[in-house]
């Protein structure tokens, strides 16, 4: 059986025997035998086995396109603007290493606005700087704060916010 997700939300399951429309949310097939008995079918199984495998999205998902890598990603159904893969993406809290000073920062949060768009209160492109040349202007902006500036008494809301590509930053492990 193959299974491949349609825009709406439901999948279409080609067999040797037909080819048939599963509704995950609603738990129904238009297949012979789930009309005849009214009960799940083996086109059910097989999309949610797909979907917990991770080989298609989840009916809240839908397939994108990593910015930064261009790998496909499944990214929530009505997502826009710039997204990011596993391999790419940052949890707020995560620490960072900048890839033009060496500073280590943590991420306060990661936007679907790209680089080319986002702006500063200065009103400048977060692409605009001339140290974020080298990175994508079309990739989503992290914001974050440097971690020398984080001290006892001084939370992380109190500390100055940065945006950056996202593939300026590198995992710190």
């Amino acid at each position: 059986m193959t299974v491949r997700p349609l825009r709406d939300r439901r999948y279409v399951v080609e067999t040797d025997g037909g080819t048939y429309v599963v509704t995950l949310d609603a738990g129904t097939c238009t297949c012979p035998d789930h009309a005849i008995r009214g009960s799940r079918c083996k086109h059910l199984r097989r999309v949610a086995m797909e979907v917990t495998a991770g080989s298609v999205p989840a009916p809240d998902q839908r397939v994108g396109v990593c910015a930064v890598c261009g790998a496909e990603t499944f990214v929530p159904f009505d997502a826009s603007g710039a997204q990011l893969c596993d391999r790419h993406a940052f949890e707020p809290g995560a620490v960072v290493r900048d890839r033009e000073t060496g500073k280590r920062l943590v991420v306060v949060a990661v936007t679907t606005e790209r680089a080319d768009t986002y702006r500063t209160e200065e009103g400048r492109a977060i692409a605009d700087y001339p140290t974020n040349a080298d990175y994508g202007a079309h990739e989503p902006v992290v914001e974050a704060v440097y971690a020398e500036s984080i001290r006892p008494g001084r939370s992380v809301a109190d500390c100055d916010r940065y945006g950056f590509p996202a593939s300026r930053l590198s995992r710190v492990l």
